[in-house]
């Protein structure tokens, strides 16, 4: 039986945790804050992360950000302390830049590493339909596959690097439709027209919109699906990676201006609650 150490148990990684162990796997846990990843009861609590990696086939971490993925990897106690042989799943939304830094380390330490950053929320993670982007070699893909068919479906995006530079485009256009939607629903009931006719119609341009219905409808915006100071962060990434390919953003620009002043406001609600900004 494959064990998998699940490093990092908020909300996307913990509801992974939860779907591998109904899918059959062995679990060893981390978290920083180890109440967290005892209160899912799906298996042991290491006091480190390498002393999680070490007990394990495969190595998933899911981190907030870059900073938090170089500690748990380099870190005192970090994952490369002891990694010999295993593989690797890296799938926080943290750029490209770490990842390069882990893929150099990774093959020194005679380790395989895919990145495998995913578009969609808990609710796909619960039903196994989340959309897995691949980098990295085929031979450190197949290995990882049994563990990440069971979170979604797999797209091998290239070579490593490539899979996190395409999540931040998906965060991107994220976050650029949550504002036009703010921003249109607000313009639009301004002008005398029922808030509930006007989202419908933004939802028959941009769907996805949907699953927030509520949020914008009653400005309800906890519990959060995506937290407004998560994609300030993503925004962040997004536009470092753009500027060094010598692309201007304007419009991601702008919208990471509206996010940072939501999250100076409302860093722990929904992004949603970026219709605040609106109101």
């Amino acid at each position: 039986m494959t064990t998998v150490a699940v490093l990092g148990t908020g909300k996307m990684g913990g509801a992974m945790a939860r779907r591998l162990k109904q899918s059959g796997f062995d679990l060893i846990l981390w978290n920083r804050t180890p109440e967290r990843a005892q209160n899912l009861n799906v298996g042991p609590v290491a006091r480190t992360p390498v002393d999680a990696a070490r007990k394990a086939d495969v190595v998933l971490s899911s981190l907030t950000g870059p900073e938090a993925v170089r500690e748990v990897y380099f870190g005192q106690h970090g994952v490369f302390e002891d990694i010999e042989g295993k593989v690797i799943i890296e799938m926080s939304t943290a750029g490209p830049a770490i990842v390069e830094e882990l893929a150099k380390a990774a093959s020194a330490k005679g380790a395989l590493l895919v990145e495998a950053p995913v578009v969609g929320s808990v609710p796909a993670v619960e039903s196994g339909t989340l959309m897995v982007l691949v980098g990295g070699p085929t031979d450190a893909l197949e290995r990882a596959r049994p563990v990440l068919e069971k979170l979604g479906e797999v797209h091998h995006i290239g070579d490593l690097g490539t899979a996190p530079r395409l999540k931040l485009v998906a965060n991107s256009m994220l976050a650029i439709v949550n504002t036009a939607a703010a921003e249109l629903l607000a313009a639009g009931t301004a002008a005398g027209i029922d808030r509930e006719k006007v989202f419908s119609i933004l939802t028959r341009f941009a769907p996805a919109l949907k699953a927030r219905e509520n949020n914008y409808l009653n400005d309800r915006h906890e519990p959060a699906m995506f937290a407004t100071r998560d994609i300030l962060k993503d925004l962040d990434l997004a536009l470092d990676v753009y500027h060094r390919s010598a692309r201007t953003a304007p419009l991601t620009s702008l919208t990471r201006e509206l996010f940072g002043e939501a999250a100076r406001k409302n860093p722990d609600l929904d992004i949603s609650a970026i219709a605040r900004r609106y109101a």
